[in-house]
């Protein structure tokens, strides 16, 4: 193709993509002339026509910088010679090497268009050979205006975007029975979560998170996060709809390096890194990446700033989270019980009470820290979680809720490798917590033989390896395999106590039905698992339960 049907071809082109590229309320016609006029201000057009007139050359031998060694010579020569539509500047340099603005763009692009318009014997040949493709190009661009036109007319919000997630999940776990009750909790159940998220952006780097939430289970055995079969996509919303995020993000640096997160509502994983590969979304415990002292999902209000290295993209970095949540309830203070504000809150009364307040300590206040490493394939992170009375950690299998003299001190290390091509070797992960707890009343792992005389929460340790293959059998589909301790106590040598040395395995595979649904048979097995309310009086559980989750997202 000769350097002049490039030329018309990169014209008319211009014409059609310039109106695409604009915002909405900018989209010209499909002429390219027309569109840099209605784009610019008619002054500044004018003004630019008049510059471009009186820098005008007819040779490209008048640029005393243009030598015919140069690489485009060739082309700058043509365009001066046979269409007349460069201009220099008023020094006699073209300036070949320097960057161009939008209005000496411009200025250019007007020039060639009012001699390109002149149709020569040439270019009728040229518009008579192109214009089928040039007729359809045209035709999509209208078209393309016309919906953008209905779109912004039709439009939910012009920063705001709604994502839904709808979960069905049939499970249930034989046998299951919560002893201090004497009922049976592991029948087989048909429950529902759904969540709603209204996404806001007003810079298209900062998030408004506003989530609706709503669904029906009951806290036992799948809806109370004080439990070690606690699900994922489960809670006790008894079919009321709560608002349970409403947070703001946005970056404090221009290199979107650092970012601050500030909610009333707001949980503290969701402003640090889960470090890991295995992601089944169902059993809450595998969800911590068994760590759950120092991951503990605790929500309330909270204030967060996340870190990570500037690197370039696909190189491994550092990362750096801290935040601050407060999540107590009113368990917090036995002496005021009787009197507790706000307890139909589904969140109880933490920090939003002011009979407490955000920095007292009966609110229940987690103080969460994380320094990681975050590679191509691999991963890992030391956290820090300190807590105080009325907070407790997920999945916590009967070991308590901090008390008024208490407080938390727990660490978790976690890590995780996957292949860079999906094969037959899965991804692994794998991590390990210990949470320390103070005061702990009454206790004493060498010398007391029953654990009936303590009180409040105790120490304890947890940990899982998670194995993961990624397009397992069929693309986009998913299986893997968990296995860990959820948060137990070293128990005394003797005496009836449960839950003491606890295991739990998790089978999923996951189908990917469509782009927007899944669907998840899971199976797991329990040994040794608290089947009360505190240790000292609760028995040992040990059995085979299961779920399929089905969810939508819209």
């Amino acid at each position: 193709m000769n350097l002049s049907k490039k030329l018309v071809l990169a014209l008319a082109s211009t014409g059609l993509v310039a109106p695409m590229a604009a915002s909405a309320q900018e989209i010209a016609a499909v002429n390219g002339r027309a569109a840099v006029n209605e784009y610019m201000q008619q002054q500044d057009v004018d003004t630019f026509k008049a510059w471009a007139s009186r820098n005008q050359v007819t040779s490209v031998n008048q640029f005393s910088d243009v030598k015919p060694t140069d690489w485009a010579y060739q082309a700058l020569s043509n365009l001066v010679e046979k269409y007349g539509c460069v201009a220099g500047y008023p020094d006699g340099k073209f300036k070949g090497a320097q960057a161009m603005t939008r209005f000496e763009a411009a200025a250019l692009l007007n020039a060639c268009l009012d001699r390109v318009t002149e149709k020569t014997d040439e270019l009728q040949k040229l518009l008579d050979e192109f214009d089928k493709e040039l007729t359809v190009l045209t035709a999509r661009v209208d078209g393309l205006e016309s919906k953008v036109g209905k779109l912004q007319a039709q439009q939910f919000s012009t920063t705001t975007k709604l994502r839904g997630e709808a979960s069905m999940i049939l499970g249930g776990i034989p046998g299951y029975n919560r002893q201090t009750t004497g009922n049976r909790y592991g029948n087989t159940t048909f429950n529902y979560d759904i969540r709603l998220s209204f996404d806001t952006s007003y810079t298209g780097q900062d998030l408004l998170r506003t989530r609706l939430r709503s669904g029906n289970f009951s806290r036992y055995p799948f809806g109370s996060s004080s439990q070690p079969f606690k699900l994922d996509k489960a809670e006790s919303y008894a079919d009321t709809v709560y608002i349970d995020r409403l947070y703001y993000t946005f970056p404090v640096d221009k290199n979107n390096t650092t970012k601050l997160t500030i909610g009333a509502l707001v949980r503290n994983t969701e402003m640090a890194w889960l470090p890991t590969a295995y992601k089944s979304d169902v059993l809450d415990v595998f969800t911590t990446v068994g760590t759950s002292g120092v991951y503990n999902k605790a929500t309330g209000q909270g204030i967060g700033l996340q870190w990570k290295q500037n690197v370039p993209k696909g190189k491994g970095g550092w990362v750096a989270n801290a935040n601050y949540v407060v999540s107590g309830s009113c368990n917090s203070d036995a002496a005021t019980l009787s009197t507790c504000e706000g307890t139909a809150g589904k969140n109880g009364v933490s920090g939003a009470n002011s009979q407490y307040g955000i920095f007292n300590s009966k609110s229940g206040l987690n103080m969460m820290a994380q320094v990681g490493y975050k590679a191509n394939n691999w991963g890992a992170a030391v956290g820090y979680r300190y807590g105080t009375a009325g907070v407790t950690w997920r999945d916590s299998n009967g070991i308590g809720t901090l008390q008024t003299n208490q407080y938390s001190n727990s660490i978790a290390f976690n890590a995780y490798w996957q292949p860079i091509k999906t094969g037959w070797f899965p991804s692994i992960s794998a991590g390990y917590g210990y949470n320390f707890v103070s005061n702990m009343e009454g206790y004493s792992a060498l010398q007391s033989t029953s654990l009936s005389t303590s009180t409040g929460a105790l120490s304890s340790k947890s940990w899982m390896v998670g194995l993961q293959w990624d397009n397992a059998f069929v693309k986009s589909n998913a299986a893997g395999v968990a296995f860990g301790q959820p948060s137990y106590a070293t128990c005394p040598s003797s005496g009836t106590n449960a839950g003491c040395s606890p295991w739990l395995v998790e089978w999923f595979y996951r189908f990917q039905a469509t782009d927007n649904i899944t669907i998840t048979p899971t199976l797991f097995y329990a040994s040794g698992i608290n089947n009360g309310g505190g240790l000292a009086s609760a028995s040992a559980y040990t059995g085979l339960g299961g779920v399929i989750q089905t969810t939508f997202k819209f």
